[in-house]
């Protein structure tokens, strides 16, 4: 049962505008945590300074050590040294301790919040903008994107961020042992990270068309196990095998590509470390040559000299990880946050039903080039149940679509009860109307579950009742599991009957005032049907009923029937009365074999 508070956050989730820059989704989803960014931020610059000072303090161990006067006083500066030395490291693990813990508070909010709000952004989108697209891919360029996100995160908090901070402070050390090794070794990091950013940048195309291709990769697979049961029929495992070989190669290759450019970049900045690390001993040999530095001065050097040539070495890794990142994070939300093709107006207000009365004045719609409507008009009073017939393209599905707002109609108006369906919120519209598909749509959760989806805080003994008048309980109930029975992908461990009674069920229990039956009894045996009649009789009771069927035996005791020709009625009258007239709808039931339309 939602409460109201998950409804109040849902309606923030709602307003909330996802930037489409990586960067900025980034601080969009770490601002509802931003302290636990911050703690997490202060302690590993803490630790991280900690870390840095240390071979400061070897050098004044060094430096005192050779010049103690007597053994005494030799022991008492190694003590004193070395405490503040283990201090240094304990602060240091301390502050990366503390980094950890708040860190990752940050950290999995953030990748929740990502989550929560790219699955609620994209739940927005209309059905064509699905039917384009796999499902598969979708899901993994959310997981792109929040996941990348944490990782980008992760990265930078823990790696990037502090061999930064980490590079400075000992460019800064230098500065107290020479200036000339400071200014040089700043210019040389300088130089490799221009050249590196470059680089990085000409990579950047190349990431983003291996992510895509990992993304279809993907798709291709889950496309391939969804459908398993039809390759095997068709024997063609081979086939689609070839399919997945053909797309792995195509990502092997881009990821050649754009990994080539990454070892290139990482040779490139070794051999200017190793000329580096040359130049900066040879320099420093000779001023020990002069006695311009001490022994102290050398273990300072060695110490910080071997933490920054590994920043160097690594500085394209670093920036090839980020950019690598960054392209997953931008692939993924360039696919789900394009803009939503139907929303809801401004100040949309909840449709309030009272009768179910639907009428369709002057409504124009087409698909780019087809007409489907022209000028329709129609008008369905409270509680009448309408039938829809005509052949496939007739508009049929489209009429449906359209009163679900699944497109917006070009021109005219669909009010129920008098309000405009487009000025209304769309969850409003939808809670009021219920639908039994064709393809029934399950989930892959109990039985229980997608019953209860028609009314998620249903007693078990409300679903029981709604198995029962869908003619479902009996076989739930021989089922190892019962209600508790997991129906597999798409319900496939059910027969196309059983799946059908459990979408009934779900409807029934959702009781919504206006009803769909877009083939309802399509998937069901002669039996079957016969038994599934009673219950959608007692489901149509009380409510305005719109009707599809090929079967034009299920439509006999609809109020009305309304024939369909390229988007205009052509008949509408009772079952007996279309018969008596001897137009289309009697000589489509004239030719019916077995109930279906031929």
């Amino acid at each position: 049962m939602h409460t109201k508070q998950q409804k109040t956050a849902q309606k923030a989730a709602d307003r909330v505008i996802i930037p489409k820059n990586p960067i900025r989704f980034i601080f969009s989803v770490s601002k509802p945590h931003k302290w636990f960014a911050i703690g997490a931020l202060m302690a590993m610059l803490s630790a991280e300074f900690f870390l840095s000072v240390s071979p400061f303090v070897l050098k004044k161990l060094v430096d005192e050590l050779t010049a103690f006067k007597s053994l005494e006083e030799g022991l008492q500066v190694f003590f004193v040294w070395g405490i503040v030395y283990v201090l240094l490291q304990l602060f240091s693990s301390m502050s990366w301790s503390a980094s950890g813990f708040t860190g990752m508070q940050w950290l999995s909010r953030a990748n929740k919040t990502a989550y929560e709000r790219l699955y609620n952004y994209i739940s927005l989108h209309s059905n064509a903008y699905f039917s384009d697209r796999f499902a598969g891919s979708l899901s993994n360029k959310i997981s792109n994107a929040s996941d990348g996100s944490e990782r980008l995160l992760e990265r930078t908090l823990w790696g990037w961020l502090p061999e930064t901070i980490g590079l400075l402070i000992g460019v800064s050390i230098f500065f107290t042992v020479d200036k000339v090794i400071a200014v040089g070794y700043f210019l040389a990091v300088f130089v490799v990270g221009v050249v590196n950013f470059y680089l990085v940048k000409k990579r950047r195309p190349h990431v983003i068309a291996y992510a895509a291709s990992s993304s279809k990769l993907r798709g291709d697979g889950v496309d391939f196990l969804t459908n398993i049961a039809a390759s095997r029929q068709y024997v063609r495992r081979k086939h689609e095998n070839m399919r997945i070989s053909k797309s792995a190669q195509d990502r092997r290759e881009k990821d050649i590509r754009q990994w080539a450019m990454s070892e290139w970049m990482l040779f490139m900045n070794r051999l200017i470390a190793v000329v580096l690390v040359g130049a900066v001993l040879g320099y420093m040999y000779v001023l020990f040559k002069k006695e311009a530095v001490g022994a102290g001065d050398i273990i300072l050097v060695l110490a910080v000299l071997g933490n920054i040539t590994h920043i160097i070495t690594h500085l394209g890794n670093m920036m090839n990880g980020f950019i690598r990142m960054y392209g997953e994070i931008e692939e993924g939300l360039e696919e789900v946050l394009v803009p939503h093709e139907i929303d809801d107006k401004k100040n949309a207000r909840k449709l309030k039903v009272t009768d179910a009365k639907v009428e369709w004045n002057a409504v124009d719609f087409g698909f780019d080039d087809n007409q489907v409507f022209d000028k329709f008009n129609l008008d369905i009073p409270s509680g009448q149940r309408v039938g829809l017939v005509g052949s496939s393209g007739a508009g049929k599905t489209t009429f449906v679509s359209l009163l679900l707002r699944q497109h917006d109609i070009d021109g005219g108006e669909i009010l129920i009860d008098g309000q405009n369906i487009a000025k209304v919120t769309q969850d409003s519209l939808r809670e009021n109307i219920a639908v039994v598909p064709q393809e029934p749509l399950l989930f892959h959760r109990s039985i229980r579950e997608n019953i209860a989806y028609g009314k998620l805080d249903a007693t078990q003994e409300e679903i029981e009742l709604a198995a029962q008048r869908a003619q479902a309980h009996d076989f739930i109930m021989e089922l190892p599991e019962g209600y508790d029975t997991l129906v597999g992908e798409r319900g496939v461990k059910l027969s196309g009957g059983q799946k059908q009674r459990v979408a009934i069920a779900r409807a029934m229990l959702k009781d919504a005032p206006i009803l769909v039956l877009d083939e309802a009894t399509s998937a069901l045996d002669s039996e079957s049907e016969v038994k599934i009649q009673k219950a959608l009789h007692e489901l149509m009771v009380g409510k305005t009923v719109v009707a599809i069927a090929h079967r034009l035996s299920t439509l006999r005791e609809m109020d009305r029937i309304i024939v369909l020709e390229q988007g205009v009625v052509i008949e509408d009258g009772t079952h007996d009365e279309l018969v008596a007239s001897g137009g289309v709808y009697a000589r489509l039931w004239a030719h019916q074999a077995g109930g279906f339309l031929t």
